[in-house]
């Protein structure tokens, strides 16, 4: 398994980062790659610092890290929104886009320093070697700066995700009710690129990918200047926010590291895990809820829970100063009826199971996906539950293995769906492998054979 996965992420390779799939992703995404780092470092440690410094050379100068970086040598017709779609280096100018290449003009969860921390860790000789760490660092300062200085549209110390692709759960039901007062792109001023690779019943609706297309628009019209965009799709995701948390006490780590002062990422992770709990937790869905910052016309006033559940609300137990009542009832979510953990799937699924809107084959309406299950691994070995942290991790393994690291998977059959041989599948198979190898008892010595014997 571990030839297996080598072989994809070498076959991935473009010689400064690595793509999630040849035919439907072929250019570099943001969180893909934190992912593929974490997993590449048990690989290439150089190639894994090599991976996050690729996509953190695209950074733009307000400090926002952008979700695609886009391979001039790949046509235009074979991704859409396309370069020419997202025009950065123009549109994005003011807010300082590079105009050396092209990028997306929105962002994705910020997991980065978390990845970055890692990948030293394996190899902490080459990384202080090659001065890693020192230049990474200031990098993922600013990042995380841009979502807090531009980001916390709600007043309330969260960052707020401004389109459906921003929170990485594209597709989620979460979404269904903000998106419902955008008026979609027309129908013939886009072709999507993605059913020419996926089945359209695995897709977004054309309604749906006609609202992400005309968000986008509207963004890039306003220069990507997140002060000058009206932002009519606007909330602040848990998972989204949660992964901030990991991240900034990853930054405290590499602060300490380089003989910085890690106590502002400290003091910014409690003040972010308070801000988390005290919006957007539901002691009545023993979950967190995405919250809408925006009014609709059907007289939802801004500011309120979306109550729909999503696999984004566990997400919380990546942070470690959780309330013990609120870890408590995470745990039981877990396992409930909504996503069944070990009671009725495997692995967890992106949406409840018991929800309307639940399809187990349509993107991010509930197939399980390996990285929100690699995240919900640490969580749970984090809070102690570690007998069901290594149940969950030999599940995540037995299903790459079976389903030829897919992209993500039928939650109740287990059956692949989307790409095979997908970049962050056979990533996180890499690293969950390298800790069940360290995790091993060590072989029992045998005595030599006495000569007389």
């Amino acid at each position: 398994m571990r030839r297996r996965a080598c072989r994809v992420l070498l076959g991935s390779w473009t010689g400064h980062s690595t793509v999630p799939s040849h035919g439907l992703y072929p250019h570099q995404w943001s969180w893909d790659s934190a992912f593929i780092a974490i997993g590449l470092r048990h690989l290439s440690p150089l190639r894994a610092q090599r991976e996050l410094e690729t996509l953190l050379g695209a950074q733009w100068g307000d400090g926002r890290v952008p979700h695609i970086v886009f391979n001039r040598a790949v046509p235009l017709g074979a991704y859409f929104p396309s370069p020419d779609f997202w025009r950065s280096s123009t549109a994005g100018a003011a807010a300082g886009a590079p105009a050396a290449l092209e990028t997306s003009g929105i962002v994705q969860p910020p997991v980065h320093a978390l990845a970055a921390w890692l990948v030293h860790r394996a190899d902490p000789a080459s990384s202080a070697r090659r001065g890693f760490l020192a230049r990474v660092y200031p990098r993922l300062v600013a990042w995380h700066r841009y979502l807090a200085d531009r980001r916390d549209l709600g007043g309330g110390g969260l960052a707020a995700v401004v389109h459906p692709w921003e929170p990485g759960m594209d597709n989620s039901p979460c979404w269904d009710g903000p998106l419902a007062r955008i008026e979609p792109a027309a129908a013939d001023s886009f072709r999507r690129a993605d059913l020419v690779h996926g089945a359209a019943a695995d897709r977004p609706t054309d309604l749906d990918y006609g609202r992400y297309v005309r968000l986008a628009a509207e963004y890039r019209d306003h220069g990507y200047r997140d002060a000058a965009a009206p932002h009519p799709f606007a909330v602040e995701d848990p998972g989204f926010n949660a992964l901030l948390v990991a991240s900034e006490y990853a930054l405290a780590r590499i602060a300490r590291t380089l003989g910085g002062v890690p106590d502002v990422h400290r003091e910014r992770a409690a003040a972010l895990t308070d801000a988390l709990v005290e919006r957007l937790w539901s002691p009545e869905a023993g979950q967190f809820l995405s919250r809408d910052l925006r009014a609709d016309g059907a007289g939802r006033t801004a500011g309120q829970l979306v109550t729909a559940r999503s696999a984004a609300g566990l997400l919380p137990l990546l942070t470690p100063d959780l309330p013990p009542a609120v870890v408590e009832a995470l745990l039981g979510t877990v396992r409930g009826p909504h996503f069944g953990l070990g009671t009725t799937v495997r692995l967890l699924p992106s949406y409840d199971l018991r929800g309307a809107a639940f399809d187990p084959h349509r993107y991010w309406r509930g197939p399980a996906w390996f990285n929100v299950n690699w995240l919900l691994e640490r969580g749970l070995r984090l809070h102690g539950a570690g007998q069901r942290a290594d149940a969950l991790a030999e599940e995540i393994l037995r299903a790459a293995a079976d389903s030829r690291f897919a992209e993500y998977l039928d939650p109740h059959t287990g059956a692949g769906r989307g790409a095979r041989d997908f970049g962050w599948t056979a990533a996180l198979a890499l690293d969950l492998l390298a800790r069940r190898a360290r995790q091993a008892p060590a072989p029992v010595p045998v005595p030599a054979p006495r000569k007389d014997s």
